[in-house]
């Protein structure tokens, strides 16, 4: 209403307007009517549906490890390197895709994501040098992260705020959906050709991108500026809100905080799974429950979603996982099957704690960003994601060795219910009004 008796009022406003942001749709499209199902625009649905295509052809990275060193022969020295080498490349991904996303718009920062990915998809598929491996390996891991914050900035420009949990939560349904269905397939494409794995990952990455193309406007809100036109249009200007954002900040590290215990899932369980006599099929197959119990319980959870603030979600969900977590200690206080039903219950626990902290957290992140900083914000909040992931696997297993299982599982509860006592105090008082 204000804007338009701006217009009415001082008409030479509107070509100033255009001129900043000619190409930006509506900030939320759901006043435009374009509705889809259950309540949520068509240009999230497009979102969706295109993550649930590109993680649906993820398989290869499954099975990375065992391509490398079986088929291109590589040592397992050098298969961690290159592993690594992937990761590290997502270090900057977050961050400089959130920055674009703000500064040239989500979608052509997701075009050039997803063409990136793939073609250097295939080009990984068919290296055959070490060198080339090495070299191409961070470069992927770049370009694939990089579209992580331009979609969650995407989601929440389209979303509105109430239903924001929800549209995350259902994202990460998708891409878990998308998951255990690659991983199904994946282990019976590999010992028919190996190869083939590249080109449906690359295949099913450029359909994604082709959803973009055809079904996503550009979502960006107008810019607002704060300061001097200059200092908005600056370098560094959407990167430093974010740095400058002291509650924001504060948040991030909480998160990380909690993330360094939620990670051992993946580095240290495995691990101390076998160590209990568990075979590598049952630890497949308990590790595989996680993915199971999302796109089951996930749908579920959904359904409450609205009668909880984000903040309550994401404290309850931090609990969960910490309680989840600490009951890994038990499952050496007995022998053979005992072991394993303390280990499928603990899974449960600590994947109903995930299904909260992942549906809550981006909505969070969204509420604390202004409406043109989103992808800046986002993309810090994926940093996070990226130095737990590059942390939790040297102190994780340091912990285990040298304190053994207990110390590792308790400690974890610890962490997470520091996490939440924290969220509580400082999360609360600093979210926006």
């Amino acid at each position: 209403m204000s804007q338009n008796k701006l217009e009415n009022d001082n008409p030479g406003a509107v070509p100033i307007r255009i001129a900043l942001q000619p190409e930006a749709a509506p900030a939320n499209d759901l006043d435009c009517g374009l509705l889809g199902p259950l309540g949520l625009s068509r240009t999230y649905w497009m979102l969706w549906c295109g993550m649930l295509l590109n993680r649906l052809g993820g398989t290869i990275f499954l099975l990375l490890g065992l391509y490398l060193t079986r088929e291109r022969g590589l040592t397992p020295e050098l298969t961690g390197l290159v592993i690594s080498l992937y990761a590290a490349g997502g270090l900057l991904a977050g961050p400089l895709g959130g920055i674009s996303a703000d500064r040239l718009g989500r979608r052509p920062t997701l075009l050039v994501g997803t063409a990136g990915s793939g073609v250097l998809m295939l080009a990984l598929g068919f290296a055959r040098s070490t060198a080339a491996i090495v070299a191409i390996a961070p470069v992927l891991g770049f370009f694939t992260d990089a579209c992580r914050a331009p979609l969650q900035a995407a989601v929440a420009d389209v979303v509105p705020p109430r239903d924001r949990a929800r549209a995350y939560g259902l994202l990460y349904w998708a891409i878990n959906l998308g998951f255990a269905a690659a991983a199904s397939l994946g282990g019976a494409l590999a010992a028919h050709h190996f190869g083939l794995l590249f080109v449906i990952d690359a295949l099913t990455t450029f359909g994604y991108g082709v959803f973009i193309l055809l079904g996503v406007p550009e979502t960006r809100p107008p810019p607002v500026f704060f300061g001097s036109l200059a200092e908005a249009r600056s370098p560094g200007g959407m990167f430093n809100l974010p740095l400058h954002d002291a509650p924001f900040l504060r948040f991030v590290l909480i998160q990380m905080l909690l993330l360094l215990a939620f990670v051992q899932v993946v580095v240290t369980l495995p691990l101390d799974m076998r160590a209990h006599g568990l075979g590598t099929a049952r630890i497949g197959l308990l590790l595989g429950l996680n993915g199971v119990f999302i796109v089951i319980g996930q749908p579920i959870a959904l359904r409450a979603l609205r009668r909880f603030s984000h903040l309550q979600w994401l404290v309850a969900g931090s609990v969960l996982t910490g309680i989840g977590l600490g009951m890994n200690a038990l499952a050496g206080q007995g022998q053979g099957s005992h072991g394993t039903l303390v280990y499928l219950l603990a899974t449960l626990l600590w994947t109903t704690g995930e299904i909260g902290v992942s549906s809550s957290s981006p909505a969070l992140v969204a509420d604390f960003a202004p409406p043109d900083r989103r992808g800046a914000y986002q993309g810090m909040y994926q940093l996070a994601w990226a130095v737990a992931f590059s942390l939790a696997p040297t102190l994780g297993s340091l912990v285990l060795v040298r304190l053994g299982a207990p110390a590792l599982w308790l400690g974890c509860l610890a962490v997470c219910l520091a996490a939440a006592a924290l969220h509580l105090d400082s999360t609360r008082r600093g979210q926006p009004s």
